[in-house]
């Protein structure tokens, strides 16, 4: 097969499995348009809305704990399926309910699917992608996820408008949905990219490396060949068939030493990366920029700018990851995050306003775009030996949304309790140690094929 053939299909496969990181993303992000208005509806309080914005973190966590071992048992393929029909249920389900506690059901619903999708979408580029091309083509993930967010800003941002400019004329359901109520017809709206990635699932094959495992050697070297071309297909799937002849690993296996301080590294990089405060600044975009001064018919607007220099950040990581490597990028990137989180709580401390906070913010979202939040997936998904991948990288994306629901569950809280300027200096905090961490304990994997990586701590393990 030509090189040409192989690099689109490798292109393609990998821009449908990273639709579950946009699908991700624009559920996350979109919740940032209806704070405000839901807290006019229905008298929310400081803990009430850190309830509903970090309630859908509770059902990511319920996501995370069962896909992992769906997709060792029918396959990465099907399980994502299962996320874009439970994006599909929970967002015309969100649109049209009325009490507040049917709301919150189905928000977890939502989370549910990001959870499902936040472990398998980068799990299955992991295992599809070429060793030389692995960390660009998983750092797509996060590109995907950067992009959706930013998708969800602009829709906001364009129904909100569009709400403004029809308020009082029409009728009907689509006037009750996207003009008096706009903050359902945001939810509602994600249904299309929903719709859009069960289709597109349907041409995507399944996993080689989780066909080896079941003794499908055929369809793996398919689509192996697809990928790699016919010699390196082959030669690559007597690799895999060579590492999956080993046992299969659970969690006691995890406990042990040496692969218990790999899962050490994986969980506390990630949590470090999410206390970095990144999805406050999401979530809660309108409010902080509204405190920095911009008011309030434009936060959403601003929301655009900040989404922009995310998408347009991420690929920083995915030019340098597999050529700077992975420890360079996040050393570097996690002591400037830092940095920029602390110039945030300067200007909050200090009353600086309007544009030079908006630059101190984005200067996060640049660090932060480059290192902690895609080199999390990276190295979740390649230092873990096959047999044991699946339940490593469960527990890591765990550790991830356990850490959101903390961070959005409390912020409000910081925010209105200790002050939005201390909140940024504890977030720098946190980077400032994820930095001091990665510089001791992270090592490099570029450039080495996921059995290169396993075949040098299985030689610790013996």
């Amino acid at each position: 097969m030509r090189k040409q053939e192989t690099n689109y299909f490798i292109f393609l496969i990998t821009l449908i499995a990273a639709l579950g990181g946009f699908l991700f993303g624009f559920d996350m992000a979109v919740v940032s348009g209806i704070i405000e208005p839901l807290k006019s509806q229905y008298g929310l309080s400081s803990a009430q809305e850190g309830l509903f914005v970090s309630c859908a973190l509770l059902g990511c966590i319920v996501g995370v704990s069962f896909s992992g071992y769906l997709s060792d048992k029918v396959g990465r393929r099907k399980v994502l399926f299962v996320s874009a029909i439970l994006f599909l249920i929970s967002a015309v389900g969100f649109a049209f309910s009325e009490a507040y506690p049917v709301l919150i059901f189905f928000r977890v619903l939502a989370g549910m699917g990001v959870g499902v999708a936040s472990n398998v979408s980068p799990l299955y580029i992991s295992e599809v992608a070429p060793s030389q091309k692995r960390g660009r083509l998983v750092v797509f993930y996060q590109l995907a996820i950067t992009i959706g967010i930013l998708a969800a800003y602009i829709s906001n941002l364009f129904l909100q408008r569009y709400a403004t400019a029809n308020a009082g004329a029409g009728e009907g359901v689509l006037h009750w949905l996207f003009v008096e109520n706009v903050w359902r017809g945001m939810f509602i709206v994600g249904v299309i990219p929903a719709a859009a990635f069960c289709l597109l699932l349907l041409i995507v094959p399944e996993s080689p490396r989780w066909l080896v495992q079941y003794g499908r050697n055929e369809e793996a070297l398919n689509t192996l060949i697809k990928i790699n071309g016919n010699e390196t297909g082959r030669l690559e799937l007597d690799s895999i068939k060579e590492m999956a002849s080993q046992k299969s690993g659970g969690y006691k296996e995890l406990m042990r030493l040496p692969l218990s301080k790999l899962l050490a590294l994986a969980t506390i990089l990630t949590a470090l990366s999410q206390f970095s405060g990144i999805n406050g600044v999401i979530f809660y975009g309108p409010t902080i920029l509204k405190s920095a001064g911009i008011v309030t018919s434009d936060a959403l607007f601003y929301q655009v700018i900040l989404g922009s220099a995310n998408v347009l950040f991420t690929f920083i990581a995915i030019s340098k990851v597999d050529t700077w490597g992975r420890r360079p990028l996040y050393i570097i990137g996690s002591l400037c995050a830092a940095g920029a989180l602390a110039l945030t709580g300067v200007c909050f401390l200090m009353n600086i306003t309007g544009w030079f906070m908006l630059f101190s913010i984005i200067l996060f979202l640049l660090f932060f775009a480059f290192s902690l939040g895609p080199l999390k997936f990276v190295i979740s998904t390649e230092i873990f030996p096959t047999h044991i991948r699946g339940t490593a990288l469960s527990m890591c994306i765990m550790t991830m949304w356990v850490s959101d629901w903390v961070v959005n569950m409390l912020f409000p809280i910081m925010r209105d309790g200790l002050g939005i300027a201390t909140t940024f200096f504890i977030f720098s905090f946190f980077c400032i140690l994820s930095f001091l961490y990665a510089k001791k304990k992270l090592f490099e994997t570029k450039g080495k094929s996921l059995e290169e990586i396993e075949k040098a701590w299985n030689s610790e393990i013996k």
